[in-house]
């Protein structure tokens, strides 16, 4: 692997432990199987481009496609918090409708370049790009650790030890006083918050905002919670927010070895095959505990 395609390998990565701290919040937080993540990922990217396209300052941009995803989230849980329907349908629904909105937010168009617009990168990517490959990926590491460190105070607060408690024993929570379907609203917005904010940062290093930049995202989180999970495996929030960070990173590369290696490429492995590989790691990451396991009862026996 070239350093210029590990550096890509890490910034991936870094955009995708966004999307991960999201699924961990709703999937392992609140125990909410949620699938809005295919629809505000893109959503985050095209609100960024208009509002960039419009004159706004791209780190306006940002919180303005994150506020969009939040929305989308706050949605998801409505429908299921009030209509009764099922956290799984209620995110589908939602999924499906995002497509149409986000090509209304489009103007109809599936693509929206942003090749010369301005974005978080401007001003300390240097005139000839020298310096771009360690540059964008050290400004998106400082939206991951600003996220990190929110989320780790957040949890260890009232409000959040509440929404953890929600998401153990929903009933429990109720009886003791806690607001759970507040709790889930609050947490769907932010999960898919960060989701759509690891969206906008995806438009600006790709050089456009793509409807079909969500397609699989939801898949990427979890294959990067789990493997976080395998390799750095605790019940301390600090910990459990760093685990899907470094399984994002660790995702990513693994991608990136996969699709830069000599011999898999010789044997047919392709860029187009990237879900493929993302099923496979997905599994291989599911697999991992039973593994373990079983070594542990053959070493002690």
């Amino acid at each position: 692997m070239s350093l210029i395609a590990f550096f890509g390998g890490i910034e991936a990565g870094l955009i995708y432990a966004l999307v991960a701290l999201g699924v961990l919040i709703s999937f392992r937080i609140l125990d909410f199987p949620d699938l809005t993540a295919d629809g505000s990922f893109p959503l985050g990217a095209v609100v960024f481009a208009v509002c960039v396209g419009s004159g706004m300052n791209p780190w306006l941009a940002c919180l303005a496609g994150a506020a969009a995803g939040a929305c989308a989230g706050v949605v998801t849980a409505w429908l299921n918090v009030s209509l009764k329907i099922l956290p799984l349908l209620a995110s589908i629904l939602v999924m499906v409708a995002l497509y149409s909105v986000n090509l209304r937010i489009t103007g109809g168009t599936p693509n929206l370049p942003l090749i010369n617009a301005p974005s978080v990168f401007s001003s300390f990517v240097a005139d000839d790009y020298s310096n771009q490959f360690w540059v964008q990926p050290l400004i998106i590491a400082g939206f991951v650790v600003v996220a990190k460190l929110l989320l780790d105070w957040f949890f260890n607060t009232k409000t959040g030890l509440a929404m953890r408690a929600t998401g153990v024993n929903a009933r429990m929570a109720k009886s003791q006083g806690v607001a759970t379907s507040k709790m889930i609203v609050l947490g769907m917005a932010i999960s898919n918050g960060l989701i759509a904010l690891g969206g906008a940062l995806f438009a600006q290093t790709t050089g456009g905002a793509d409807l079909a930049s969500g397609i699989g995202t939801i898949v990427i989180g979890l294959a990067a919670v789990i493997i976080g999970e395998n390799l750095l495996s605790s019940k301390r929030i600090v910990f459990i927010t760093l685990s899907a960070i470094i399984g994002a990173i660790v995702y990513r590369l693994l991608i990136s070895f996969a699709l830069g290696n000599a011999f898999l490429q010789s044997i047919g492995v392709r860029p187009t095959d990237l879900n493929l590989i993302t099923a496979i790691l997905v599994v291989i990451a599911l697999r991992l505990p039973i593994i373990k396991r079983a070594l542990k009862r053959k070493q002690t026996s």
